[in-house]
């Protein structure tokens, strides 16, 4: 069984994780580092594929970071070059810090070069340095660990040039990073909440106007439980581009920039003179937004059955409508509705992407053991694979540690 607990004390896994990274640097530079910077993964509780189509998003950061240890370079040993090592891959890249600054192959260090590029081109002079990163976002699962390496990068030249851009502003700096240099047309959301999403809040994001909301989560008798199927489907024909593409000619269809201008008594009344399939992604996406501006309503006045009867729609939405879900996602949330709340479950749905990856629950705290332990078994069972899993509450966006 793969069940990680370890946030259930919020301070102590960031501060481990320091601790590690500390001793890392110092056996790999053979000194002591002169920063700490830290970013979370992400998860979203509801809002899926309504980004594109200028909606809202409703993510939080996790209890799961990249950190990074650095110090400046001496000139003898540096040849001009940041040198950049991750723990988790057991490599070393060296990247430019000024000059002519090009995408290479796109690779882990491509999220930094990025960045760095990306300040180079505002003047910022940086001085060559080493570091060693250091990961607990889980790689593959739609948790956002590329857009936590930007803005920890991005949070480390902040520190190093004593200088602190304007928070969109550093969210957009990633995400053109992520475009141009690791060739990812990611939206906003990751960047965004890694960068300013806060400790027990939710972030209600407007993807249309950037603003956003910060929606208080205290409820501590309530936790987040992430859990990742382990299956990743690689499908041909390039899907999220094929949706993107159905929606804007169902947008074109209706006579509207963009889906969130839409209501579904327009779409109704476009039916007939509308492909079905263009018809049902539209669906989706109009009322997603929806649920996601009413889901955040529900929180705020903490009528969580109201939460959890969102999440589950928006599920089938995804499932049937917009049809970015698989088999073992729909497992996941099936188990999670058959423990009910009765057993302690709120609501469950598939979040990211979609094609594999996680889902995300809310649950009562004192029931998430067993919780874990009954999805765990279940899904095993009916699938053969075992899950990953792990509860959180809202965390910190991106922060200077102290050294």
């Amino acid at each position: 069984m793969l069940i990680d607990d370890s946030t259930t004390a919020a301070a102590s896994p960031l501060a481990q994780l320091r601790t590690e990274t500390l001793g890392l640097f110092k056996h790999r530079f053979s000194r002591e580092p002169q920063y700490f910077v830290a970013a979370p993964g992400r998860v979203n509780l509801i809002g899926e594929h309504t980004d594109y189509n200028g909606g809202y998003v409703l993510p939080m950061a996790i209890e799961r970071y990249v950190i990074i240890a650095a110090a400046r370079s001496s000139d003898a040993s540096s040849d001009g070059l940041a040198r950049v090592f991750s723990a988790e891959k057991g490599d070393e890249s060296r990247l430019c810090v000024s000059g002519a600054i090009k995408p290479g192959a796109a690779g882990w260090s491509s999220y930094v070069q990025g960045v760095i590029a990306g300040f180079a081109s505002r003047g910022c002079n940086i001085s060559p340095f080493d570091a060693v990163v250091r990961s607990t976002v889980p790689l593959g699962g739609g948790l956002s660990s590329s857009a936590a390496l930007e803005v920890a990068t991005a949070t480390l030249l902040e520190a190093m040039l004593d200088q602190q851009l304007k928070p969109i502003e550093k969210a957009l700096l990633c995400q053109e990073a992520e475009h141009k240099y690791a060739g990812v047309p990611c939206g906003i959301m990751d960047q965004f909440s890694s960068t300013l999403c806060r400790r027990d809040h939710l972030m209600l994001l407007d993807c249309r106007s950037q603003q956003v909301e910060h929606v208080p989560f205290t409820a501590g008798d309530i936790s987040v439980l992430i859990t990742n199927s382990n299956v990743k489907h690689e499908l041909s024909g390039g899907e999220y581009a094929k949706r993107r593409a159905q929606c804007e000619a169902a947008a074109k269809t209706l006579g509207v920039q963009t889906l969130r201008d839409a209501t579904l008594e327009q779409l109704e009344s476009a039916r007939d003179g509308m492909d079905d399939v263009n018809y049902r992604r539209a669906r989706h996406v109009i009322s997603e937004i929806d649920r996601t501006a009413t889901a955040a309503q529900a929180i705020r006045a903490g009528r969580w059955q109201e939460v959890g009867q969102r999440m589950y729609a928006s599920h089938a939405s995804l499932r049937d409508d917009y049809e970015v879900s698989c088999p073992e996602l729909d497992h996941l949330v099936e188990i999670a509705q058959e423990i009910g709340s009765s057993g302690g479950v709120i609501g469950s749905r598939m979040t990211g992407g979609g094609f594999g990856g996680c889902t995300v629950t809310l649950v009562k705290t004192t029931a998430a053991g067993a919780i874990i332990e009954t999805i765990q078994s279940r899904y095993q069972k009916v699938s053969g694979i075992s899950p990953t899993l792990f509860t959180t509450r809202p965390a910190q966006g991106a922060q200077i540690l102290t050294t």
